[in-house]
């Protein structure tokens, strides 16, 4: 048995409903600006020549269901409500046709987001990282085996603030659907089983002070919420 200085870092896990075992979180990966509503409000044009991405580490995951301190270092704490598609077999230049095989379970996330910082970064061209993996910041609710959720498609995606609708989109507006960000980002990455994608949020976002709720839903899906609390 290997001893370590340090203790091991805890496995991140999700629930899946209707499962005694939970899904062990491997990479989080998100699609960026994959609404075209959302990619305006945020002053761009969609890029359709490929789907592109940032990640989140593992320790970045928090249950749905649950209260985060507001984080450090931001005045500008934003929601962007997602589809998460969790992986349950392992892929690498995984063509079209056969990517959503790959696909073990559904679930609805929140990809949290430093917005200023975000911005502050973006404008000198500099990596995302202190504005989009934040400590607790990828939320996953419970998820839904794919044969009993079906296919992405017409299902409604909304998110509220303290019960005030803020995004109403459906999953059919996506830019690039499920199978097609499975086949392009397996020919990056080996996709592990493990693995979460984050398939990106429609428009709507917005800034979360201490003491909002935030509620959201996928059609077919298990609800997700999210509590703000004060900075610690």
């Amino acid at each position: 048995m290997t001893d370590y200085i340090f203790p091991k870092p805890p496995v991140c896990s999700v629930m899946v409903n209707g499962e005694p075992a939970e899904f062990a979180v491997n990479r989080i990966f998100c699609v960026g600006r994959n609404y075209a509503a959302h990619a305006a409000e945020m002053g761009f044009e969609v890029d359709r020549e490929a789907p592109w991405y940032f990640t989140k580490s593992p320790s970045a995951f928090q249950p749905s269901g649950g209260e985060i301190a507001y984080p450090p270092g931001t005045e500008n704490f934003h929601f962007e409500m997602e589809l998460a598609v969790a992986i349950g077999k392992a892929g690498f230049r995984v063509p079209t046709s056969e990517a959503m095989d790959c696909v073990y379970a559904y679930g609805c996330g929140l990809d949290m987001t430093r917005r200023d910082l975000q911005f502050a970064s973006r404008s000198k061209s500099r990596p995302w990282d202190l504005g989009k993996d934040v400590e607790n910041s990828a939320v996953i609710a419970p998820l839904t085996k794919a044969s009993a959720f079906g296919e992405a498609g017409s299902q409604r995606i909304h998110l509220e603030v303290n019960g005030e609708t803020k995004q109403d989109a459906r999953l059919s507006d996506m830019i690039w659907k499920v199978d097609e960000i499975i086949s392009h980002l397996s020919g990056y990455y080996h996709l592990r089983p493990g693995d979460i994608i984050l398939t990106g949020t429609p428009a709507g976002v917005g800034p979360v002070i201490a003491g909002d709720a935030i509620t959201g839903g996928i059609d077919g899906l298990t609800d997700i919420s999210l509590t703000i609390g004060r900075p610690e």
